[in-house]
């Protein structure tokens, strides 16, 4: 009878440790998931951004990892570089205003064919001729497999004269750099080795 009673106590010993463990492998399953959505709740709401629009209310935007974005951003820095620096009036202000804005986004190189085509009479000759010149920018094709990036652009260039109008393919080619990002580069890239490799007359029609 004695040893009956002792065999009942250890069974009911067992399944209470049993119990006790399944009680504990439960708890800590349920504290891990917690933790684990927790965490995913977390990381959510860090990639949400809440922007003030003009004070009366707020617009929900999602942010995106900076890095996604980096090619549409050297694209552009390099098509703002050219339309500044080819975008030309009859006017020495004007000139001058642009090349500053465009000397922002580039090296030295950039300066070096401004001061040559300057010592030719170039820009003279815009300012005397009452000649307007522009450009638009086909494609920047840049190689983001390699550091510094290599960038190549194709582009047409018109000049624009009182007596007609003269079309020119544009080719050029760089390296682009990081750089900090600022007001006067919001992209943050900087032009290296700046180079006109084709800028030749296609076509001249009369006004």
């Amino acid at each position: 009878m004695e040893f009956k009673t002792l065999r009942n106590i250890e069974n009911s010993f067992r399944q209470i440790r049993l119990y006790a463990i399944v009680f504990a492998v439960l708890c800590i399953g349920v504290v891990g998931f917690s933790a684990w959505k927790a965490y995913e709740f977390a990381e959510a709401q860090r990639q949400k951004i809440y922007v003030l629009d003009k004070g009366k209310s707020l617009m929900l935007a999602l942010s995106q990892d900076a890095s996604i974005n980096r090619p549409v951003e050297a694209r552009e820095h390099v098509k703002r570089f050219h339309e500044l620096f080819f975008t030309l009036a009859p006017d020495k202000n004007a000139i001058e205003s642009n090349m500053k804005r465009a000397f922002n986004l580039a090296d030295k190189s950039a300066f070096d064919y401004y001061k040559d085509l300057s010592e030719k009479g170039y820009y003279n000759r815009i300012i005397s001729g009452n000649v307007q010149q522009r450009i638009e920018v086909d494609s920047v094709v840049c190689n983001f497999d390699t550091y510094p990036y290599t960038v190549r652009t194709y582009a047409k260039q018109f000049i624009i004269r009182p007596s007609n109008v003269t079309r020119r393919n544009l080719v050029t080619s760089c390296l682009l750099l990081n750089s900090v990002k600022s007001d006067n580069n919001p992209q943050g890239f900087n032009i290296e080795k700046f180079a006109v490799l084709e800028n030749r007359d296609v076509e001249v029609i009369d006004r």
